[in-house]
């Protein structure tokens, strides 16, 4: 019985011993990879936020406001810009689970005109299309000053290539999905928002609209030559861009992505339309399969802050990386160090 006792004793000690050595780990690949990106003086602050195997690790470097020396932390709000895409993208998957709408449809069925141009040569656009950047609208809407604006730019659209067939970037496209999956609910968009995502996971803290004290929170970002950049003002339904979080609502987010129990997570991550080799979109997810490597992600920049938010299933973890500043290169920059951050932190 001693014996047993001691063995028990012994693998108790040994599984608490292995846990902080991992964490360890964690905690140092954060820190030289954010170090070094603060090296490139074009950045002022980062917060990167991991959860490998539902621990987190969040951490924050810099400063927010140059020569403040004020630092980021679990509070301050960052605007998520593109990753926004992501959430209309899983109420979109829940609203085709809820058969309230359905890939194959004609977008035109849910609209209040009639729209003739938004086809080609007798091709309509499908829901499929608004949610992969295959509808061939343009990236930014014609009119964007307000929602009835935004319907009279519809009209203005020239479909030049068959729908379904060519990727091309669209901010256009998921504010029209966002207006749909509000009409078949018969509810606001930033209300789905809320009821579908936000609440059930406890995401307090994420919001499209913020309050006189959420304000003194907000990021306030610089461009490439340490100018101050506006924040971004929603004029649409929030489809594109538009949602507020912090780094421990995105840890909650990953938790989300992750959960492969989750039906409406599974159908967001669906292969809709191939792009190469070995990548894909889903519903507003860039997918990315590989012999080793399985990669749910997206990009989000605006004025003064870009991030990027990434998944990796069959290693149970994600990333998510933050900054404020935002130039051309800021995209590419942050890919890079989110790719290092998994080679360093990744236990084969």
């Amino acid at each position: 019985m001693k014996y047993v006792s001691f063995l028990l004793l012994f693998a108790l000690l040994g599984c608490k011993n292995v846990h902080p050595i991992h964490q360890q780990n964690i905690e140092n690949a954060i820190t030289k990879n954010a170090l070094q990106l603060l090296e490139d003086k074009r950045f002022h602050s980062v917060s990167i936020a991991v959860l490998k195997d539902g621990k987190s690790t969040i951490k924050h470097f810099g400063e927010l406001t140059i020569g403040k020396g004020n630092k980021p932390n679990d509070s301050t709000l960052y605007e998520l810009a593109s990753v926004t895409k992501t959430f209309t993208g899983y109420i979109a998957a829940k609203a085709v689970l809820d058969q309230k709408i359905h890939l194959e449809d004609d977008i035109r069925i849910y609209l209040n005109e009639p729209y003739p141009n938004l086809e080609y040569k007798g091709e309509p656009i499908r829901i499929k299309h608004l949610i992969t950047h295959t509808s061939g609208f343009p990236n930014f809407p014609i009119k964007s000053e307000n929602k009835e604006a935004f319907f009279e730019g519809l009209k203005l659209i020239n479909i030049e290539t068959k729908p379904g067939e060519m990727y091309f970037y669209s901010n256009t496209a998921p504010e029209l999905t966002a207006y749909i999956l509000e009409k078949v609910y018969q509810k606001p968009y930033e209300e789905l928002v809320t009821e579908f995502v936000l609440k059930p996971n406890t995401m307090t803290q994420t919001k499209f609209t913020l309050n006189e004290n959420d304000r003194t929170r907000l990021v306030k970002g610089y461009n490439d030559k340490n100018e101050l950049m506006p924040n971004f003002q929603r004029t649409l339904w929030g489809g594109i861009s538009g949602l507020h979080s912090t780094t421990t609502d995105l840890v909650k987010y990953m938790k989300l992505q992750l959960d492969q129990s989750n039906v409406i997570v599974n159908e967001s991550h669906q292969k809709l339309y191939k792009e190469g080799s070995d990548f894909w979109e889903g519903y507003h997810w860039y997918i990315i399969e590989s012999d080793h490597k399985l990669i749910y992600r997206h990009h989000g920049g605006i004025y003064g802050m870009q991030n990027w938010f990434v998944i990796y299933p069959k290693q149970d973890m994600g990333i998510s990386i933050l900054t404020n500043t935002s130039f051309n290169e800021t995209g590419e920059i942050l890919e890079k160090v989110v790719d290092n951050l998994y080679d360093d932190i990744h236990i084969k």
